[in-house]
């Protein structure tokens, strides 16, 4: 029963966004993000994949066959999508800077400050699987970079990009994730949808 109100609640709160979706400029939204789009829907590439949004009834989909048929897309990527699309600032743009997730200044606690164990439970899911998480990255058209042993920058969205460095553990330290993301990225999503976003990152990973 209560996965079932978990679920409910969770498709609720998606049709809600929906509804919040469709009273946004939509041709505003094709000009910031230049999104692709025709008369029936706008689309945007997440975390390495292909999303629709239906202009008129707000629904998100993905496909792994251009469309041919499709499938509802999750809650964290729901989330995320309507997030940006909606409620990122009018002028958002990068700062070109990079800063590590947990150390951002409207951090003031939860799930991704400094010092929970969010990164520490997916780095040791990571420990010993270095060259499959390359592999994983590099399925994201991931961009290799130096410093860990494993390290890639990932496109979130093709104009949001975040950098995702590994450590293995050894006999003196344990694993280690980092995340790194323009220092801006709080002009593109709320706090709370960021988790989203790299709980999803995560995941598509693992």
């Amino acid at each position: 029963m209560m996965a079932e109100k978990k679920i409910s609640n969770y498709e609720k709160m998606k049709n809600d966004m929906a509804d919040v979706f469709l009273k946004y400029d939509q041709e505003e939204m094709i000009r910031k993000f230049s999104l692709e789009s025709n008369q029936k829907y706008l689309f945007i590439h997440f975390a390495g994949k292909k999303y629709r949004i239906h202009r008129s009834t707000g629904a998100v989909s993905w496909s792994k066959d251009s469309f041919q048929t499709e499938e509802k897309a999750g809650y964290n990527e729901v989330m995320t999508i309507y997030d940006v699309l909606c409620y990122s600032e009018k002028n958002c743009c990068l700062a070109n800077e990079w800063v590590n997730v947990g150390s951002l200044s409207a951090v003031q606690g939860g799930t991704l400050a400094k010092g929970s164990n969010f990164f520490q439970n997916a780095g040791e899911y990571f420990d010993g699987k270095t060259e499959a998480l390359a592999r994983a990255c590099e399925a994201l058209q991931g961009r290799k970079l130096n410093k860990g042993d494993v390290a890639y920058e990932l496109d979130l969205f093709p104009f949001l990009p975040l950098i995702l460095r590994f450590w293995e553990s050894d006999e003196d330290f344990p694993a280690s994730l980092q995340i790194l993301v323009d220092k801006n990225i709080l002009d593109y999503m709320h706090y709370e949808t960021l988790m989203f976003a790299i709980t999803h990152m995560l995941n598509c990973l693992k």
